[in-house]
């Protein structure tokens, strides 16, 4: 009967040790739940503090983004006005260059005349002319060509200077210097002469025409 009696306290024991056991496995347990929320709290305030470093880091980017965007566009700027001022000189000196041709071109035309073919030297001067000049040396053509072809005479001009004194977009004016040199059939030495011509000439149509002429001493 001892025996029996002792065998529900024999039995009692495994509990005990379950209970502690199961004790210990709690306080083994908490350092790692305390451990986990500390990391997770760490994590949130990293989290946190990103949005705010971000723009900081965005912004000190930006400004040489920015200084090297303003000095691209003001290089650009610069280039194009430069680009354009070279467009215009060079379109005013080609420009220049027509005009005084023109000039120079309508100086010979009206001093270089053969009677033998006087018809068709007025009229190349008619087709080179515009506005008064044109209205003016129309009225004289026919007489003019009677009295070379009496006279026989052959004129032909060299052009020794010649330079523009103003000019516009559409039109200008030159100065020209000329020597004839005229003979006839009486068979006389030609004597040069010396002529001196402000000639006016405009654009038209994408033809430079020829719109006044003046002796000038």
């Amino acid at each position: 009967m001892a025996d029996n009696a002792a065998s529900p306290d024999t039995l009692t024991a495994p509990p005990a040790e379950t209970a502690e056991t199961a004790e210990t496995a709690d306080s083994g347990a908490a350092p790692d739940k305390a451990q986990t929320a500390a990391t997770n709290v760490r994590a949130e305030a990293d989290f946190a503090a990103r949005p705010a470093s971000r723009p900081r880091r965005l912004s000190a980017l930006w400004h040489p983004v920015a200084a090297g965007l303003v000095a691209v566009i003001a290089l650009s700027a610069l280039l194009g006005w430069w680009g354009f001022q070279s467009y215009q000189l060079r379109k005013a000196h080609r420009e220049g260059t027509e005009f005084l041709q023109a000039a120079r071109q309508a100086a010979l035309n009206l001093t270089t005349i053969d009677w033998k073919r006087a018809d068709d030297d007025v009229k190349r001067i008619m087709d080179s002319a515009s506005g008064e000049f044109y209205d003016d040396f129309a009225q004289r053509a026919q007489p003019f060509v009677e009295v070379v072809q009496q006279a026989q005479s052959v004129s032909v001009g060299t052009v020794t200077e010649a330079a523009l004194e103003s000019q516009t977009a559409s039109e200008a004016q030159a100065l020209v210097s000329v020597s004839v040199n005229t003979s006839n059939t009486t068979g006389a030495e030609p004597i040069p002469r010396a002529w001196r011509m402000r000639i006016s000439v405009q654009e038209l149509d994408g033809l430079i025409k020829v719109s006044h002429v003046e002796f000038v001493p």
